[in-house]
């Protein structure tokens, strides 16, 4: 069977319902997650620890490429692992998962929205105490791009896309229940 033909019957396998204490639990998650995210300190534990240390990995490992292009694998490695577990929970066709990780992924982006909106004042403190005004990505990022003062639409839009994600994705998970209710 081909990698297309594989794809296509992953694809055509139907969702399998979850419980209502499952989609309970993880609507409840799901939203605590983003309103962590987006309020006070804006720092979900352990999920963000392991987003850094993602963030910070994905820096060398771009630049083992290219020097020049190091500066956007922090935000491609904090990116790269919550959207491989979603697409593997995908594949496998496991609810809970598939929609807790999706969730994650949306969570990335509101710490990438909050270092985004920092790109002009760089207040932000950074890891091992680099100094913001000679090392923050997005300030990078933005000047190369002439978007620097666009750096709080950025933001706006990657927390736009966040929530409306998130609540997607409960959203689906209440469906899923649904499902199994009817069924």
């Amino acid at each position: 069977m081909s990698w297309r033909e594989s794809l296509r019957e992953t694809a055509d396998t139907p969702w399998p319902p979850i419980g209502g204490a499952a989609a309970l639990a993880g609507v409840t998650f799901i939203l605590w997650m983003l309103v962590q995210a987006s309020t006070g300190d804006r720092w979900v534990p352990i999920l963000d620890h392991a987003n850094l240390a993602f963030h910070e990995a994905g820096h060398p490992l771009v630049g083992l490429f290219s020097e020049r292009l190091a500066v956007y694998g922090g935000t491609l490695g904090q990116l790269a692992f919550p959207i491989a577990t979603t697409l593997a929970f995908w594949w496998r066709r496991n609810t809970l998962g598939f929609a807790l990780c999706f969730a994650w992924t949306c969570e990335n982006l509101l710490n990438i929205a909050t270092y985004m909106a920092d790109a002009r004042d760089m207040q932000l403190p950074l890891v091992g105490g680099v100094d913001p005004q000679t090392s923050h990505d997005w300030h990078e990022i933005f000047s190369r791009w002439g978007m620097l003062d666009l750096d709080g639409a950025w933001a706006a839009l990657s927390r736009l896309v966040a929530w409306v994600g998130g609540l997607g994705a409960c959203l689906w998970l209440v469906r899923r229940w649904r499902d199994g209710v009817d069924g």
